[in-house]
């Protein structure tokens, strides 16, 4: 057996240790100039705050990672960044009151669902008389419902933010062990590889102006993201019921989940037979259905103007999003602009559709992959979007190789087969695919 001369292997091990570091400080740098760039011209304040805060925080994460031996430039860049984009711009927003109108519209929402039995005003007049979304959303208002807005402690826990956040939270970390373990009497994959901590990995997402922007300021998407990364994780390991409990509550938040629906749907069948196609399409229309048509018939119209009407301008009031993406551009030129618009969707749509017929998604990135891709086309095409929405298919894509692990990673073929899927759906199935000297290298950095 040949074995590798050691000055070369601990000249290796130091230059990628430079390098990692390296990308470690550019990386929190480029979050800097970002958040600096939106405290300077940004026009909302809650935007502001955040960046003049969230800039500081990752510049001393920068700074920390260059100055400081590893791990602690690692857990203190962490921490840096943690703080100054995430806990202090939350705090200050929610204990000051300040925040995106569609907070408040989350938690009138409750307050009508507790007094009518809708979350939907019978005659909005104005655009923050709109609530654009499903009745699943009122419930992240409820607790401003129970708690009001007395002392500080009370209106931090009354705030639709800190729900949204935490179900964000729960969710991601939620679908990264159901990737990682899978499930009971299944073989146990390790939750760390390559001697890096997934954990971290997930603490700097959520630090990273991907989710600390949203989450400080909005929330309200966060949900969404953390559901369909939770109903991807459940797919590959065939647990079709979890996924499909899963989705039909993102689909009682936004139907802007329904390409998750059919993504899911293409990585069962690609990965197990028929029947759990079956059960999964049973269980999400029978869990969609609950959460969605009682209050379909309490208040039809309301639900379908501002729910679907009012998100793509066919409202009595305009929407407020209007960045220049082509729908929207498109939509500003009139009926035959809208039309087109929509057509482009359409198409756009069905190419998606196509690809997961004719190349389903094998595992947990392609799926991510996929359910990205079919999101970016709907954002771009739609006749209202934020460019803020392209942060929902970034973080599934991100999520998604944090959980998976390092490319070649491959589940053994005990765990496929206790899963109810084909093995020869499981790229790499009987095969634990590695390299003992990368591992041994990261190991040493």
């Amino acid at each position: 057996m040949t074995t590798l001369p050691l000055a070369p292997v601990r000249t290796l091990s130091l230059r990628a240790r430079a390098g990692r570091r390296g990308l470690w400080a550019v990386g929190w740098l480029a979050a800097s100039v970002c958040a600096a760039a939106l405290a300077l011209l940004a026009a909302p304040p809650p935007h502001r705050v955040w960046g003049q805060s969230a800039a500081v925080g990752y510049l001393g994460a920068a700074l920390f990672a260059c100055a400081l031996p590893r791990p602690q430039a690692r857990t203190l860049s962490v921490a840096s960044a943690l703080t100054g984009a995430v806990v202090i711009p939350f705090l200050s927003l929610t204990l000051t009151g300040q925040a995106q109108s569609e907070v408040r519209v989350v938690e009138r929402s409750a307050a009508l669902l507790v007094g009518t039995g809708s979350p939907y005003l019978a005659t909005p007049e104005t655009v923050t008389d709109y609530n654009p979304y499903l009745p699943g959303m009122a419930l992240f208002g409820l607790p401003r419902e129970l708690f009001g807005d007395g002392s500080a402690l009370t209106r931090l826990l009354g705030d639709a933010r800190l729900w949204c956040a935490l179900a964000l939270v729960a969710c991601l970390v939620a679908g990264y062990v159901a990737v990682r373990r899978g499930g009971q009497g299944r073989p146990k994959a390790p939750l760390t590889q390559g001697g890096s901590t997934p954990w971290v990995a997930l603490t700097v997402l959520v630090s990273s102006p991907l989710v600390a922007l949203p989450l400080a300021v909005s929330g309200v998407d966060l949900p969404l993201a953390g559901l369909c990364c939770l109903g991807i994780a459940l797919a590959t390991r065939g647990r079709a019921g979890g996924a499909a409990l899963a989705l039909a509550a993102a689909c009682a938040l936004k139907w802007t989940a329904l390409p998750a629906v059919a993504v899911v749907g293409a990585l069962l069948v690609h990965r197990a037979d028929g029947r759990v196609l079956a059960r999964y399409v049973a269980v999400w229309l029978a869990g969609t259905t609950a959460l969605v048509l009682p209050f379909a018939v309490l208040a039809p119209g309301p639900l379908v103007d501002q729910v679907f009407a009012f998100p793509t301008g066919r409202a009595a009031v305009a929407t407020p999003a209007d960045s220049p993406l082509p729908g929207r551009l498109l939509a500003d030129l009139g009926p035959t602009g809208w039309y087109t618009a929509v057509a482009l969707l359409v198409c756009g749509g069905v190419a998606v559709a196509l690809s997961l017929v004719l190349r389903p998604p094998a595992d947990v990135r392609a799926a991510a992959d996929r359910l990205a891709l079919g999101l970016c086309v709907a954002f771009s095409f739609a006749p209202a979007a934020r460019f803020g929405y392209f942060a929902l298919p970034l973080v599934l894509v991100v999520w998604a190789r944090i959980a998976a692990g390092p490319p070649g990673t491959a589940l053994p073929l005990g765990s496929a087969t206790a899963a109810g899927l084909r093995p020869h759906a499981v790229p790499g199935a009987g095969v634990i695919r590695a390299s003992r000297l990368p591992v041994a290298l990261k190991e040493r950095l």
